[in-house]
């Protein structure tokens, strides 16, 4: 059970703050997962719709990409809620069953290269906060720096949700795939 109640109708919220309930709505079709956590603290909930509807839904780079990263920054942070949400998402995106056991077991075997690269590159700046010379560029040479930088956004993006949701113990949405550990 989650640590806060959860947010879920812009009524819970001081009609000043109303406005950025709405505003997740809008762009997520209701307030749900993190966002109902996120709104016991209106103005950070508010930046963070800006930032997940850039990481989401307006950046350029590929879906299956954005959801590769995000779900391994689920399984490092263990997750639960942003985990069952990312699989369903990698799922719809084509991602083999093969990746997603092995985000899921923490190695990388049996993906494709490309599948790999991302999922190393993420795992690499979570784990040691850096990531080396060759990942990087390799990286580069892949995307261009503009997409390089949206994918290192789109892990900071998700890594601040798994932690608003493991610090208010957000549990699985009903139906999703719940994170075993």
């Amino acid at each position: 059970m989650a640590r806060l109640k959860p947010i879920t109708s812009k009524a819970q919220l001081a009609p000043k703050d109303q406005p950025i309930a709405d505003a997740v709505t809008k762009s997520r079709g209701a307030i749900q997962g993190p966002f109902t956590m996120l709104l016991h603290c209106p103005q950070l909930a508010s930046h963070m719709v800006n930032v997940g509807g850039y990481v989401r839904f307006e950046g350029s780079l590929d879906m299956r990409v954005r959801v590769l990263a995000a779900m391994t920054v689920a399984r490092e942070f263990d997750a639960v809620y942003v985990w069952g949400a990312q699989t369903g998402s990698a799922r719809r995106q084509g991602v083999p069953e093969a990746t997603i056991t092995a985000i899921r077991e923490k190695h990388s075997r049996g993906m494709p290269t490309e599948d790999a690269q991302i999922v190393d590159f993420t795992r690499n700046l979570i784990r040691k906060h850096r990531v080396d010379d060759a990942s990087a560029k390799a990286l580069q040479a892949r995307f261009g720096d503009e997409q390089f930088v949206e994918l290192t956004g789109v892990i900071g993006y998700y890594s601040m949700l798994a932690m608003t949701a493991n610090a208010c113990e957000l549990e699985a949405a009903p139906g999703a795939e719940v994170l075993q550990m």
